[in-house]
């Protein structure tokens, strides 16, 4: 079908979405919502992998496992993504 699925997550709410594979990081931020796309800043991004491995965020982060994405980033499999926007 050539569909990924990423996650966000809010408080303690986690939402899984589908977008086309090859999707750059402002495309997978409309998927959540336009305004995303539109004022697309960047993109902090952990595996899915490291999230489970290390545990919880802070963990991923200090391990330096952490990426931040700009407009041009392919998102990817299993991706826990924050999206930074201004609008």
């Amino acid at each position: 079908l050539g569909l990924i699925s990423f996650f966000t997550v809010v408080n303690d709410e986690v939402h899984a979405w589908t977008i086309p594979r090859g999707s750059l990081s402002p495309q997978a931020g409309g998927a959540v919502h336009g305004d995303i796309e539109r004022g697309f800043i960047r993109a902090e991004v952990m595996r899915y992998e490291d999230l489970i491995a290390l545990g919880d965020e802070q963990k991923v982060k200090a391990a330096g496992k952490l990426m931040v994405k700009g407009k041009d980033a392919e998102i990817f499999d299993g991706d826990v993504i924050h999206f930074l926007f201004k609008v």
